[in-house]
């Protein structure tokens, strides 16, 4: 029997260098990138999401970017099938798949699948819709704190999407949705992966958040927001982080400095949401260094333990 083929993925917090590892891993040998970013996915989501740039991906083929259009949905289901279906294609052209983003759930349902779920309560829906509406979105998320303060710590309050959908599982089976996402619905096969985590440390990660803050204000983010806006009105992607924050300049509510500083906390923030993740979803080796990040690939690549 053939050996099976090695795939690597590169998680890890936003702005800890995994996109810079991942062409440096692709440069080294033949290999093409698949995204891992629940707002790469998005059509004219650029600068926001710090995509790769048209001579990276000339150089090295990227995939899972620019799938859908804002407005649309694109759940960690069909990330699961349609990143499955490319690293099978890219095995297939005898190129090694470099899985890279700091998206844990979505990383979850392309190696071990999600579990389908119960089905929706509308009932109860309308009900936390209107918790939320009458009292705010943190109202909502202490009630998730109460019953899965695992699935509260990494979710963001204003995600009321993925609170309510928590709060429905746990309605629905007395359990929390992260025991059901761990026990997955179909490991990955044919494919033998290595999880690596990117994390250089809170102290060294802040600055780099800031620089990248800074660097997206600078080549236009107000400005992307400004059309998309225009063009998906009430889209919810555009409640990311950074373009909620630039949605209120535009609308005059912020200053530029304040959007700014706001977007630097806010990513924080996520990024200790993201480690707590893959400490409880994956077995990962991680590291604080990409050099040495860089060396453990390229062994374990080579048919290294």
């Amino acid at each position: 029997m053939a050996p099976a083929a090695r795939l690597i993925a590169l998680a890890g917090p936003t702005a800890s260098g995994k996109s810079a590892l991942a062409m440096r891993i692709a440069r080294a040998r033949p290999a093409e990138i698949v995204s891992c970013d629940s707002l790469q996915v998005y059509r004219g989501l650029d600068v926001g999401s710090a995509k790769p740039s048209a001579a990276e991906r000339g150089e090295v083929p990227h995939h899972l970017i620019d799938v859908v259009d804002p407005d649309q949905d694109f759940s960690a289901a069909d990330y699961g099938r349609v990143a499955r279906q490319s690293i099978a294609a890219i095995a297939a052209r005898g190129c090694i798949p470099i899985v890279a983003g700091g998206t844990g759930l979505y990383l979850r349902a392309l190696l071990h699948g999600l579990f389908e779920g119960p089905a929706r309560d509308e009932p109860l829906r309308a009900r936390l819709e209107r918790i939320a509406e009458r009292h705010g979105d943190a109202r909502l998320h202490r009630i998730l704190a109460r019953v899965d303060p695992e699935t509260a710590a990494r979710v963001d309050e204003r995600d009321r999407v993925r609170v309510i959908r928590a709060l429905e599982v746990f309605r629905a089976t007395g359990r929390p949705i992260g025991e059901h996402h761990r026990h997955g619905a179909g490991a990955l096969a044919g494919f033998e992966w290595r999880v690596f985590v990117l994390d250089p440390g809170r102290e060294a990660l802040r600055p780099a958040v800031f620089r990248r803050t800074a660097g997206m204000m600078e080549a236009g983010l107000v400005e992307e927001t400004r059309r998309l806006l225009d063009l998906y009105p009430g889209a919810r992607s555009l409640n990311a982080i950074g373009y909620r924050q630039a949605a209120a300049v535009v609308r005059g509510e912020l200053p530029v400095a304040h959007a700014q500083r706001d977007i630097v906390t806010s990513t924080m923030r996520y990024a200790k949401r993201q480690r707590t993740w893959f400490r409880h979803q994956e077995t990962a080796t991680w590291f604080a260094d990409a050099d040495e990040a860089f060396l453990a690939a390229e062994r374990w690549l080579d048919g290294g333990q």
